[in-house]
């Protein structure tokens, strides 16, 4: 069956990070056309147009956005210590407001962001914080303490104000920590050693390849608005019963609901319903005695 995106040209940013390169792939596969910008080469990058420029300048996204119909912002300083404070903070949030907004006023009808788990705040919070409550979800309240999780909360508001002023449509993904396959299992084997660390992340992950494919739904699925999604593989990477984790580790939180096995105690409900995500690299690991 031919893809809805065969022929369709993409611009993609941030295109030789870790997602950025699987997306590529995949939108190649489907037979998009697609140009990257990204701020430095990688030799594995493939695309019909590869460009190197700096996601926050007007004239290299302007370049960037010619000819295309749909895009794909992954460009982002993606974890506190990846800069100053200031660099994390002003990159993130001025470079997905340049590229949406150029969009928006382009006419293009479709965009996915990444956002992050994080916009919730919990991953890096300097305090001992929980959520309110189990799983999380959407609606979650967040308690910000950092700058990354700031920009990734002010990128879900820009693309809001994006679909409001100019009707552009946009997906926002809350990635987990999004890696390969043999990545997530060595990651896997130290949460077999030291389950408490996986707790602020709840334990969540998910396949650069599930990642590209959220991406594909995110560009095709039959929607307007601007909306934020929770995208995760649905079991965790650590090897006990989510029950016994959450018993152990954050017995006071409230939970709305039992996890059967090594569920992921984040609510997948809407990315499944509405874009018809479900997770297809997953970890396989026993389920022990924690």
């Amino acid at each position: 069956m031919t893809s809805a995106l065969n022929g369709r040209r993409i611009l993609v940013t941030g295109a030789s990070g870790r997602i950025g390169l699987v997306a590529v792939q995949r939108l190649n596969e489907l037979g998009a056309l697609v140009t990257t910008l990204s701020n430095v080469e990688h030799p594995d990058l493939k695309a019909d147009r590869v460009l190197i420029g700096d996601t926050r300048s007007e004239a290299d996204v302007a370049q960037a956005l010619e000819g295309a119909e749909f895009v794909v912002h992954l460009a982002a300083l993606a974890h506190p210590s990846a800069g100053t404070p200031y660099d994390v903070y002003s990159i993130n949030v001025v470079s997905t407001f340049n590229v949406l907004a150029q969009a928006g006023a382009l006419g293009i009808k479709r965009a996915v962001v990444a956002s992050s788990i994080n916009a919730s705040g919990l991953v890096f919070n300097p305090h001992d914080v929980h959520p309110a409550y189990y799983p999380l979800d959407e609606r979650t309240p967040a308690d910000i303490a950092d700058p990354y999780s700031l920009s990734k909360q002010n990128d879900e508001n820009t693309i809001r104000m994006a679909w409001r002023r100019w009707g552009i449509d946009v997906v926002a993904f809350r990635f987990p920590h999004t890696n390969s396959a043999e990545v997530l299992q060595q990651q896997a084997e130290h949460m077999r050693a030291d389950p408490a660390s996986g707790l602020r992340e709840v334990w969540s992950n998910l396949d650069t390849r599930d990642a590209a494919y959220a991406i594909e739904l995110g560009l095709t699925a039959p929607l307007t608005g601007a909306h934020v999604f929770f995208v995760a593989a649905g079991t965790t990477n650590a090897p006990y019963p989510t029950e016994s984790l959450l018993d152990a580790f954050a017995p006071d939180v409230p939970r709305l609901r039992r996890f059967i096995g090594r569920e992921v105690p984040i609510d997948l409900t809407a990315v499944r319903t509405v874009l018809g995500f479900q997770a297809q690299h997953e970890l396989d690991l026993p389920t022990l005695e924690l």
